[in-house]
């Protein structure tokens, strides 16, 4: 090691610094060089973790220029740099502060590759807009419930019935009244002699369908006397005695074809609720309509606004103009409105439609009459007709409602619905007994065609046919 450095400080003294300078730098350049390219030959990593390996070589200064200060003279730490590079390899790191311009370059590469990756991503949100048509999915939903809601309204209308299969089905609609009525009866005439006990029995069996007492006792009076006591059972025979009997009940309210005789027509319609009162407008209206005339609809009932939107359905349908009032308002101011747009548009036909109430209460009842009231002065003869809905189903209180709704407000007309499928059918023989109220209508369903102009004899004939026969 002496030797060493006696033959370096000899050559200290032997050569010119302005030699020693330029060959320290090129040596350190040179290995400079060879760190550097060692360092490119691993893949690039992020630029984060290059960045972390640059402040090595700067964190080694301050550790090398500790050791220049070991030599007494400041000519040696040049020399001793320069000569001891090739022994301690940690030194080279000095001269990399000079060519830490080189390093930069590497940086913005790197920055340009990582572009492209987030030019890679934008294409992620162009999923989003195919989600984006889904929600809106259910706008066509709610459009095809509406419809559904219409159809199953009006998809009847599209149906046109016949006269024969009217009848089928109104005899259809009468199988329980009728099996009530005829297997009951077969059964009591079967077995023999007829006495009073046996006539007892035909009471109940009438009484059962709705008859009502007071008419079923007419008809015992009538079919016993023709039949005559104490002769053996002919079913056949009191089957063709009552038929007759009932028929001659029903033709008495049987009514003509309603004409439009004034411009324009009036029909008051009132019933309790549930009888299937706006149902009847709207089918009402379409048969008209059918033939024609111009209708217009009036919804005097401002207490239910159900009830107003059904019958708007309904108008808008059958091709009638509408005419509402504000939700509360006197349902009087509403037919008044609607008698004077009536007669100033030329309608042939205007149908006001009350709100269903109760016949027991007073209060309605007097409303009513009121509403009448204000039809009648305001257009000359009308109403024109005063029709009371009435379920079929109801049975005997279906009298009641007619007598008291008919002492009210002159009801000139029955509308009959829900005939379809009722055990008390007869209900419309008690009527015309005892109420002698005409039958202007009978319903047997929900379309537009199931609801017909009262025929006493089609009636009679369907309530004691048998199925089979009415399907044929």
């Amino acid at each position: 090691m002496k030797e060493t450095t006696e033959l370096f400080s000899g050559l200290g003294t032997h050569l010119d610094p302005a030699v020693i300078i330029p060959v320290a730098v090129a040596v350190a350049a040179f290995v400079a060089g060879y760190f550097l390219l060692r360092k490119k030959e691993p893949p690039p990593e992020p630029v984060a973790e290059t960045q972390q390996e640059e402040p090595e070589p700067i964190s080694a200064e301050p550790e090398e220029t500790e050791q220049p200060t070991e030599p007494p003279t400041p000519e040696i730490p040049p020399a001793e740099v320069a000569d001891s590079v090739p022994e301690q390899q940690f030194a080279a790191p000095e001269p990399v502060v000079a060519e830490e311009k080189e390093i930069v370059p590497p940086p913005p590469d790197q920055i340009s590759e990582v572009k492209p990756v987030e030019v890679t991503r934008e294409p992620a949100p162009t999923e989003e807009p195919e989600k984006e048509p889904e929600p809106a999915e259910p706008e066509p939903e709610e459009d095809a419930v509406a419809q559904e809601v219409e159809q199953e309204i009006l998809a009847p209308q599209e149906e046109e019935v016949t006269e024969k299969d009217f009848f089928s089905r109104l005899s259809l609609g009468l199988s329980k009244t009728r099996r009530g009525i005829l297997q009951n009866l077969e059964h009591v005439f079967s077995s023999g002699r007829i006495d009073d006990a046996t006539w007892d029995e035909f009471e109940e069996i009438l009484i059962m369908s709705d008859m009502g007492v007071s008419t079923t006792a007419k008809l015992r009076e009538k079919v016993s006397s023709a039949a005559g006591a104490g002769e053996s059972g002919d079913m056949e025979k009191i089957k063709t005695l009552l038929e007759g009997e009932i028929l001659n009940i029903l033709r008495g309210v049987e009514s003509p074809v309603i004409e439009l005789s004034a411009k324009p027509t009036v029909f008051m319609v009132a019933g309790v609720n549930g009888v299937g009162k706006t149902t009847s407008i709207g089918k009402i209206a379409s048969r008209f309509a059918q033939d024609g005339k111009k209708i217009m609809v009036a919804a005097a009932d401002t207490f239910r606004a159900a009830a107003v939107e059904q019958l708007g359905v309904w108008a808008e349908r059958v091709g009638s103009d509408f005419l509402r009032g504000q939700t509360g308002a006197d349902p009087s101011a509403v037919a008044y409105d609607a008698v004077k747009a009536s007669v100033s548009r030329g309608v042939d036909l205007l149908i006001i439609d009350t709100a269903g109430r109760v016949h027991t209460k007073t209060g309605l009842m007097e409303e009513l009459k009121k509403l009448r009231r204000v039809i009648a002065r305001e257009l000359e003869g009308a109403p024109h007709e005063v029709l009371l809905v009435v379920d079929a189903t109801t049975g005997q209180n279906a009298v009641e409602q007619a007598r008291v709704f008919g002492e009210a407000i002159e009801v000139t007309g029955i509308v009959l619905t829900k005939l379809d499928g009722t055990a008390k059918g007869g209900i419309i023989v008690a009527i015309a007994d005892q109420l002698g109220l005409p039958v202007k209508y009978i319903g047997v369903g929900e379309g537009l065609g199931d609801l017909r102009e009262f025929d006493a004899e089609q009636f009679t004939k369907a309530l004691f046919t048998l199925d089979k026969e009415a399907l044929h």
